[in-house]
């Protein structure tokens, strides 16, 4: 067990660890996003369609960051951006809490919704830059543990809180957004480092995202990430209603849906461990086959243990996705542009937080609750496809750069 422990958590930088105790902080502090819309209408008596047209701009605000944050990580830096980033939402987030006229609402709902997610693509990015070789992976687990950690906790408390009034957790998220702000600033290097002058050219918002586009591999992964994202989404959109059409409970819910929380904070670390060693187109491919039909199993589910049984399985295909991918995104960029590929691969998780609502809805109301569960059946199938021949165009890219590298006299 010991030595469980230490190889989990060792040999990684101390910088690493500053960064990843901003995570969990932050995310321990992350209120807004878990109770808005309960704020919006049963705190301040708004209808159901402003409030969600107030989530629609929270949303995408998201894919705006996911953009403008790749940008700046490699324009200004990777540390100024989370700096940026992180005091804007701390001040908007105040004063969201503050905020009393539907306009002001809306408007700052969309800043909080920009500068919360703009730091994102920084942070994959320092991480890549802090972290090389076979530790990466373990880096971007273990940070995705912290945020998933933090997130439940935060989860928890939020009703607590809430009881004694909505302001204490907009000062809270600020406070904690702040602390993050500063600690990074202080306990982070920039890590971008210098860039010769044709990268610099390079870093030009629109020829920049154009250099991205053209590689083809990466977009090609963008998009079966994108497949997987909306997977992902169906927890929050299209599982609460079909198990209100079936007649559950809404605590049905929460109870079913807290086995996702429980398990990556129990099972992260050690699965991460497992599949290490795997090629990474057969884990995405086996995360790929698992969420999609750990989705499916829900069309015949009659059950609270269907829906735990389902629950289960796509959360181990989503443990053993979030590392893997990250990793092999910053594998295909090079330090000058890693900023915007992982702006690119952000903007695959905010577009579907957009687009899976409308859609799931849409498919629900056409076609029956059962029949959005097949898809999800169909769209892992085809993301595992995607994933299988995309990380061999990966496995032969990296091998060209290899051999290359040998070849070129030092």
């Amino acid at each position: 067990m010991k030595r469980f422990v230490k190889d989990s958590f060792s040999g990684l930088p101390r910088e690493f660890w500053w960064l990843w105790t901003a995570t969990l902080i932050n995310s321990l502090g992350g209120f807004v996003g878990i109770f808005l819309a309960l704020y919006l209408t049963n705190g301040l008596g708004y209808s159901a369609s402003f409030t969600g047209f107030v989530g629609s701009l929270y949303g995408g605000g998201a894919v705006v960051a996911s953009i403008l944050g790749g940008f700046l990580a490699d324009r200004i830096g990777r540390t100024r951006t989370i700096l940026v980033a992180q005091l804007t939402t701390s001040i908007s987030t105040l004063l969201l809490g503050f905020a009393d006229s539907a306009a002001v609402i809306a408007v700052l709902a969309f800043v909080v919704g920009v500068s919360g997610a703009a730091a994102r693509p920084a942070i994959g990015a320092t991480i890549a830059d802090l972290v090389e070789g076979p530790e990466r992976q373990k880096a971007f687990s273990l940070n995705f543990w912290a945020a998933n950690l933090g997130f439940g906790a935060s989860a928890a408390i939020v009703g607590m809180v809430a009881e004694h009034g909505y302001l204490p957790l907009f000062m809270v998220e600020a406070t904690a957004t702040f602390v993050c702000a500063i600690l990074v600033h202080l306990r982070v290097p920039e890590t971008s480092g210098k860039r010769s002058r044709g990268q610099e050219q390079d870093s030009r918002f629109f020829s920049g995202y154009a250099a991205v586009c053209k590689d083809w591999t990466f977009m090609g992964i963008v998009g079966m990430t994108f497949l997987m994202a909306l997977l992902f989404q169906q927890a929050a959109t299209a599982l609460p209603i079909t198990m209100s059409m079936k007649g559950f409970s809404s605590a049905d819910y929460g109870m079913v849906i807290s086995l996702n929380g429980f398990m990556i904070v129990l099972l992260q670390v050690l699965l991460s461990r497992v599949v290490k060693s795997v090629t990474p187109r057969r884990v995405l491919a086996a995360s790929a086959l698992l969420c999609g039909y750990g989705l499916a199993v829900i069309a015949g589910a009659d059950s609270l243990h269907f829906y735990f049984l389902a629950v289960a399985i796509w959360t181990l295909g989503e443990i053993i996705f979030a590392p893997v991918i990250m990793n092999l995104v910053s594998q295909l960029s090079s330090s000058a542009t890693r900023g915007r590929y992982q702006g690119m691969y952000q903007l695959a998780f905010s577009g579907a937080a957009l687009v899976a609502p409308i859609s799931g809805g849409f498919v629900i109301d056409r076609f029956g609750v059962n029949v959005i569960w097949i898809i999800c059946g169909v769209i892992g199938t085809v993301a595992a496809i995607g994933y299988t021949l995309l990380g061999r165009a990966v496995e032969e890219r990296s091998n060209r750069t290899a051999d290359l590298a040998v070849a070129v006299p030092r």
